[in-house]
């Protein structure tokens, strides 16, 4: 099988693989070369893989899909790591995917007071105009 997987801003991995094991909101799941054609929405998590040689690769992932059509796996997430192990992996979500992902819940919630006070002045307007 060949694995792309690719995160907004570039292709993180274009591999001929025999196997890959990843996971879905209903749990992990495996692909092998004969596996039934899937389109599946990712978790945030561990993507692991077997390359032709025996050696297992890891990635952490962040929310995304997988689609596999024929020998094809394409996987595009929001964030993606590759790592030495799972161990590495796991760190890597600790450490880069918490700091992103506070960054976006520091966002969310500026973008909510904006919001708000767009709606608040909206409200002055029309109380002043007779609306």
């Amino acid at each position: 099988m060949r694995l792309l997987l690719s995160v907004p801003t570039e292709v993180l991995l274009d591999e001929r693989v025999t196997k890959v094991i990843a996971e879905s909101p209903t749990g992990h799941f495996c692909l092998l070369p004969r596996h039934v054609d899937l389109a599946t929405v990712l978790v945030p998590g561990l993507l692991t893989y077997l390359r032709p040689d025996g050696a297992e690769a890891v990635v952490a992932v962040d929310h995304g899909v997988l689609v596999k059509v024929g020998d094809d796996v394409r996987v595009a997430c929001e964030r993606a790591q590759p790592a030495a192990d799972a161990e590495a992996a796991a760190r890597a979500v600790r450490e880069r995917f918490a700091v992103q992902s506070e960054r976006e819940k520091r966002a969310r919630a500026t973008l909510a007071r904006l919001e708000g006070d767009v709606v608040r002045r909206l409200g002055q307007l029309r109380g002043r105009h007779g609306a």
